[in-house]
């Protein structure tokens, strides 16, 4: 699988518990902060359900 670098854009601040949980599943602690992760079918759901909190940096 391809490794994908996901990096959180928006605060947590407001957003509902469940979006919380995921950013915290993902690694994400803080803004701006990039973490690398396999580009499995579940990091991706993952990350398609808190797209509008996090975005797929490209080197």
């Amino acid at each position: 699988m391809a490794v994908i670098k996901i990096k959180q854009i928006k605060s947590r601040i407001g957003a509902p518990a469940v979006q919380k949980k995921t950013l915290d599943s993902l690694g994400l602690k803080r803004m701006n902060q990039v973490v690398e992760k396999e580009a499995t079918p579940a990091i991706l759901g993952m990350v398609n359900k808190i797209n509008h909190l996090v975005k797929i940096v490209e080197d």
